[in-house]
């Protein structure tokens, strides 16, 4: 039985590298988003901790008002800090959303390729069972001619 060679192999090969690395840049974006996220909760904590502690200074007894002016600087600085962060996240999100699109075609052209590789393939052995039912036909008839 003669070997299958598929003749686009090369290029399967290619695709498969260029979906692998789609796949690498979407875990990539993956990992970017999820460390905004911790930074986010990190704020979250920090801007909790920092409430607290103004509530504690504006509870009753003597008011600390400079303390109390420093806690809201804080507190604004944490609320600005947040919304970058938001802001941050939402283009961390459209670009996880282009890189698994680029991922869904680059997986998608691999298929296509290895559907019409399998399809060849197929052909092939079809093929080759053909040729060699022909040529045990041809045998036995030499056979009985004999």
């Amino acid at each position: 039985m003669g070997k299958f060679m598929f003749r686009l192999a090369t290029l399967l090969r290619v695709r498969e590298n260029d979906r692998d690395r789609h796949r690498a840049e979407l875990a990539q974006a993956h990992r970017a988003d999820e460390i905004l996220a911790q930074r986010q909760e990190q704020l979250k904590r920090r801007r909790d901790e920092l409430l607290a502690r103004c509530r504690e200074a504006a509870g009753p007894g003597q008011l600390d008002v400079e303390a109390l002016i420093g806690y809201r600087r804080r507190d604004e600085l944490i609320t600005t800090q947040q919304d970058e962060l938001r802001r941050q996240r939402q283009l961390a999100a459209l670009e996880v959303d282009r890189r698994r699109e680029a991922l869904v075609g680059a997986d998608r052209e691999v298929q296509v390729l290895e559907r019409l590789e399998e399809k060849q393939r197929d052909r092939h052995r079809e093929h080759e069972e053909r040729r060699q039912t022909k040529m045990l036909d041809e045998i036995a008839s030499n056979c009985r001619a004999a």
